[in-house]
């Protein structure tokens, strides 16, 4: 007996995605970046396609279904897989993610995404724009989290949590640094 062929070289890894939400699936997507964003790559060649996905992470997507796509998107990339619209839902049928209620949504959600109409020639702008949202909400995330430590952590725990999130905030800079160029 032989084995499947597999649409995405590899295990299947969408099974430590975060629980799909219901505001996961906005009716108008036009202004949604991410959305855009993922439109564009699902339409962009090889080449450009690969260095879009190299400045991005899946956790820059604040959309739980959209890090899913991303997912699987830059594992078809990096496998050498063609990663359009067709072999996305190919791969997401054959790891059963099309099934059920949270399947005909996903599947209804990759439609809206591909005929978004966003511009293949703009994906690296895209890109762009999905890592400054994903960097200013790690600023709001960390402002958050100094308030909870505040009222919440022992005074002797403070400084240093204070310091773990700085070196967080650190690091997403010097990679938003290296994305934009900025040599400061």
């Amino acid at each position: 007996m032989s084995a499947a062929l597999s649409v995405v070289p590899g295990p299947p890894e969408l099974a430590g995605v975060d629980p799909i939400q219901p505001e996961d699936y906005a009716d108008d997507l036009h202004n949604d970046v991410e959305a855009l964003f993922l439109c564009a790559l699902l339409w962009a060649p090889a080449e450009a396609a690969t260095r879009a996905v190299d400045i991005l992470e899946t956790t820059d997507f604040e959309r739980t279904t959209h890090r899913e796509f991303f997912r699987l998107i830059t594992r078809l990339i990096r496998g050498g897989a063609p990663h359009n619209p067709a072999m996305v839902g190919a791969a997401l049928e054959q790891s059963g993610h099309l099934a059920g209620h949270h399947g005909f949504e996903r599947s209804r959600h990759l439609a809206n995404i591909t005929t978004l109409g966003a511009e293949q020639t703009a994906v690296d702008h895209y890109a762009r724009a999905v890592f400054s949202q994903a960097y200013r909400r790690s600023f709001a995330a960390a402002a958050t989290a100094l308030t909870q430590a505040a009222q919440q952590l022992p005074e002797d725990q403070l400084y240093e949590h204070m310091c773990e999130i700085g070196r967080r905030q650190r690091t997403f800079t010097e990679r938003r640094n290296t994305i934009t160029g900025d040599t400061r």
